[in-house]
């Protein structure tokens, strides 16, 4: 098991931000990791957040190396749409209807 010292402050901080931070994504990890920091085993934290082993490490390991501010970062950035292509025009146009 991966052993973390949480200090008060990062723990009042991932139990408010469990609920609030605006990204669900987010949101998942600060109770992960408020768990953790409650001393709830692995097992049950990935039980209770839906969280593969692998996911739980890495948010772990993410917290270890960055702490809160690195629990906060999305790197997911998806794939491009249909309209990527026109993104220039879309934007041009709008900018003019705005006008």
């Amino acid at each position: 098991m991966l052993q973390i010292s949480f200090s008060q402050e990062d723990i009042a901080t991932l139990f408010r931000e469990r609920y609030t931070h605006p990204h669900p994504r987010v949101q998942r990890r600060m109770e992960a990791m408020y768990l953790k920091s409650q001393g709830v085993p692995h097992g049950e934290i990935r039980r209770l957040v839906k969280v593969s082993t692998a996911g739980l490490t890495q948010w772990i390991r993410a917290y270890q190396e960055g702490g809160i501010n690195a629990l906060r970062q999305l790197h997911w950035k998806g794939r491009d749409g249909s309209l990527t292509p026109h993104r220039a025009t879309m934007k041009t146009t709008l900018k003019k209807s705005s006008d």
